[in-house]
């Protein structure tokens, strides 16, 4: 069978060269004598150091306590970066900001080929919308995947949040000026 190999691969099952010969040691290790025997440290025991003079133990941080220190840490560091944007969060004062927040619902998740008709023809039917603002990339055009509708009355924004999830099973998002910080309930996120 292996005079069909071709030569690279015979070369491959070539035996290795015999290993070299090495005079015996005169005596192996545990026949060796030594010239001082073994002695304990019980000579050695006057240049240790007294227990009474030693500092008192440093107790490390075990890897559980590290984690959980830094987890601590980061919360703290956020939750100054959250007081610090409160400070600073004023949205009748925005630029950016159009309409009115309450009557403002904010849909995510949409299809990138989604247009402002679809999103009208689909939301319209819960009531009169004043103005869909289907959010782009600046710098591509492109869109972001996600939209603000605002409708004419704030009672039929509220409609449409709980007839959309009877009729579709959609989890809407609701935009509302109350705090910065997210509140998750029911599916619902309120910000």
């Amino acid at each position: 069978m292996t005079q069909f190999l071709p030569p690279n691969l015979l070369a491959l099952f070539a035996p290795r060269d015999p290993i070299p010969f090495l005079p015996p040691l005169s005596k192996l290790p545990h026949e060796k004598s030594h010239r001082q025997p073994y002695s304990g440290v019980a000579a050695h025991v006057h240049l240790f150091e007294d227990p009474k003079d030693a500092p008192p133990p440093t107790r490390g941080e075990t890897k559980e306590e590290r984690i959980e220190r830094k987890r601590r840490e980061k919360l703290e560091k956020r939750l100054l970066e959250v007081e610090e944007e409160v400070k600073f969060w004023d949205p009748p004062t925005d630029a950016n900001v159009q309409g009115d927040a309450f009557k403002t619902l904010f849909v995510a998740r949409i299809n990138y080929d989604t247009s402002e008709s679809k999103l009208r023809r689909e939301f319209e039917v819960y009531g009169p919308i004043r103005r869909i603002s289907l959010i782009h990339n600046r710098k591509s055009g492109k869109p972001r995947g996600y939209a603000f509708i605002e409708y004419e009355h704030e009672r039929d924004m509220h409609s449409t949040i709980v007839r959309a999830m009877v009729r579709t099973g959609l989890q809407l998002m609701l935009a509302l000026p109350l705090h910065p910080i997210l509140w998750f309930v029911f599916g619902f996120v309120f910000w």
